[in-house]
């Protein structure tokens, strides 16, 4: 079977800088969907925006009070869908890392890395995934190329036929990884102050979810985090 994988990433200062809000939390995120609903999850999408009159780009740094309705329905619509539309993220504890010891020092790779492993844990055998990632101008070039090939050599009964970068304003779909990514890093960061839009929009995912925005177990499908355990353990 073929999927669509669309991926975006919020709060990636953490792994290379002293945030100036003291942000701890990297967050990678990604919208998992059959290949054959693309276009209709698109245009579910796009008649979301009509409605809001939202006329630039769904992002998680633009929810407000006067936005609120419609972003509580770009909630509603991810949990309305059913299970053929999911959301993982990898949280990433820069408190945590060492990146000399384990990336070179070279945070670009850390990043990347870090993106494998979100990937990684949810590809099974026999299908086909085509992944769609925010462009970013990276300093090595061919990291997107590295990453597909690291992910075909590790999962050998599938295939990744593609990694690509496009621009978040020509993909609705990167726009709503963005807004799910950038709900979990405020969580994870707490910077989302109480009554302000952003904070009742997190309240209205843990109300979907029936609990907090916290880690989640591998088997949870519709909205899976993984907060990596950089110090071993179990």
């Amino acid at each position: 079977m073929k999927f669509d994988i669309y991926c975006d990433e919020s709060r990636p200062e953490a792994l290379t800088t002293q945030s100036p809000d003291g942000a701890r939390y990297l967050v990678i995120g990604s919208v998992w969907l059959p290949t054959e609903h693309r276009t209709q999850r698109k245009l579910e999408l796009h008649a979301l925006k009509d409605a809001g009159k939202i006329g630039g780009e769904l992002k998680w740094s633009k929810v407000s009070h006067s936005r609120l309705a419609s972003y509580q329905s770009l909630v509603d619509w991810f949990f309305n869908a059913g299970e053929d539309l999911r959301f993982r993220a990898i949280v990433v504890d820069r408190t945590k890392l060492d990146m000399v010891r384990f990336h070179n020092g070279d945070g670009e790779l850390g990043f990347y890395k870090f993106y494998y492993q979100m990937l990684h844990h949810w590809i099974l055998d026999q299908n086909d995934y085509a992944v769609f990632c925010d462009l970013k101008r990276n300093r090595e070039q061919d990291r997107l190329h590295v990453l597909q090939r690291v992910l075909n050599r590790s999962n050998l009964t599938s295939d990744i036929s593609s990694v690509q970068g496009i621009e978040s304003k020509q993909s609705v779909l990167i726009q709503a990884v963005d807004f799910f990514a950038g709900a979990i890093a405020a969580k994870f960061n707490q910077s989302a102050a109480l009554g302000t839009a952003k904070a009742e929009i997190i309240k209205g995912i843990e109300v979907k979810i029936g609990g907090l925005i916290q880690h989640t177990a591998k088997t949870q499908e519709k909205f899976n985090i993984f907060e990596i355990r950089l110090g071993g353990g179990w």
